[in-house]
C-alpha cells in the first residue's frame, strides 16, 4: 500500500511540477500558482507518508524492546523464586540412577585430555625440522614481495630505504569500492546540478522580456470567446466579465498600449484591436494574461490572433 502511495504521490508531483514550468512559461501567474500549491502538498504528504513509516518502524522496536525487556526480568524473578535445594534435584531423586554417569563421563574426558597431551607432547620432540622447510619452501610462491631497499654500495642493504607500512598507497578491494563510490557520486552531482542549472537558465530565457523588433502592421487584431457557468448568463454579464479581463490584461505586455478597443460580435464572441502591433513575445504574454483564470465561473479563450494594418475593416 505504501508503495502505491509513493508511486501516485510521485506521479502527482511530477505533473504539477512540469505544469508549474509550462503556465510560467505561458505567463498564466493563476494557474502557475495553483500548481505550485499543489505540489507543496504533495510534497508534504509524501513527507508525512516517511514520517510515518520511520515512526511505526520506532514504536514496533520499542514494544520489542519491551517484551524482551519483561522476558528477562520474568526470568530474573523466576531464579530469585526458587529454593536453593532445587539447583542439584537430579541428585536427590533416589529412583534415578543416572546421576553416577556424569563423574564418570567428567573423569574419562580428563584421562583423554591427558592423553592428547602426551600424545602431542612426544610428537613435537620427534618430529624433524625437513617437513616445515618443505612446506615454506612450498609457500613461498604466495608470500607478498618485500619492501623495496636501497642498495648500499658496500653491498649491504641498507634499512633506512625500507618504505613504511603506513606511508604506502591503500591497496585492496575495500580502497577501489570507496573510490568507485566517491567516483559516482561525484558524477551524479554534476549531472543534477547541470540539469537543475540548464533548467534555470532555459526557464529564466523562456520568461525574460526581451527587446525584440517592432512589427511593420499598425495594429494586432484578437478574436475572443467567453465561456459562462451558472444560470442567468446574460449577454450583458458575458461583456461585462470580458471587458474586466480586458482591461486588466492591457498592462501585461511590455510595450504600452495606446489604443485597446473590444467589440462585441454576439454568441459570446468579442473582437479586439490594440495599438501598436505586438511582438511575439508579447502576443505570448496577452494570451497567457487573457487565458489565465481571473474571474469566477468564467473561461475566456483566444481564439485567434493577427496583424492589422490601417486599410483592414
Amino acid at each position: 500500500m505504501r508503495r502505491v502511495a509513493y508511486f501516485f504521490g510521485s506521479a502527482a508531483a511530477a505533473g504539477a511540477g512540469t505544469y508549474v514550468v509550462i503556465y510560467l512559461y505561458r505567463w498564466q501567474w493563476q494557474r502557475a500558482i495553483l500548481c505550485g500549491v499543489l505540489l507543496l502538498v504533495v510534497e508534504v504528504m509524501l513527507l508525512g507518508i516517511v514520517l510515518l513509516g520511520r515512526l511505526s518502524r520506532i514504536e514496533e522496536r520499542m514494544r520489542d524492546a519491551d517484551r524482551r525487556q519483561e522476558d528477562v526480568l520474568a526470568r530474573l524473578r523466576e531464579k530469585e523464586a526458587r529454593p536453593a535445594g532445587d539447583r542439584f534435584r537430579w541428585l536427590e531423586e533416589p529412583t534415578s540412577r543416572t546421576y553416577v554417569f556424569v563423574p564418570v563421563l567428567m573423569v574419562t574426558g580428563v584421562l583423554l585430555s591427558g592423553l592428547a597431551w602426551i600424545v602431542q607432547r612426544i610428537a613435537s620432540a620427534t618430529a624433524r625440522p625437513t617437513a616445515e622447510r618443505r612446506l615454506a619452501g612450498r609457500l613461498a610462491v604466495l608470500a607478498a614481495p618485500g619492501p623495496a631497499r636501497d642498495a648500499d654500495p658496500n653491498g649491504m642493504d641498507d634499512p633506512r630505504g625500507i618504505d613504511e607500512l603506513d606511508d604506502l598507497p591503500p591497496i585492496g578491494v575495500g580502497a577501489r569500492g570507496r573510490r568507485g563510490r566517491t567516483a559516482r557520486v561525484l558524477v551524479v552531482s554534476a549531472v543534477g546540478v547541470t540539469l537543475v542549472g540548464a533548467l534555470v537558465m532555459g526557464l529564466a530565457d523562456l520568461t525574460q522580456t526581451r527587446e525584440e523588433d517592432a512589427k511593420n502592421s499598425e495594429a494586432t487584431s484578437l478574436l475572443l470567446k467567453v465561456d459562462m457557468r451558472g444560470t442567468n448568463m446574460t449577454a450583458e454579464r458575458e461583456s461585462l466579465a470580458a471587458h474586466q479581463l480586458w482591461e486588466r490584461c492591457r498592462d501585461s505586455t511590455s510595450v504600452p498600449l495606446n489604443r485597446a478597443t473590444l467589440g462585441t460580435l454576439g454568441d459570446g464572441l468579442f473582437a479586439g484591436v490594440v495599438q501598436p502591433a505586438l511582438t511575439d513575445h508579447d502576443r505570448m504574454r496577452l494570451r497567457g494574461c487573457l487565458e489565465d483564470t481571473g474571474l469566477d465561473r468564467t473561461h475566456l479563450t483566444v481564439v485567434g490572433i493577427g496583424d492589422a494594418d490601417a486599410d483592414d475593416d
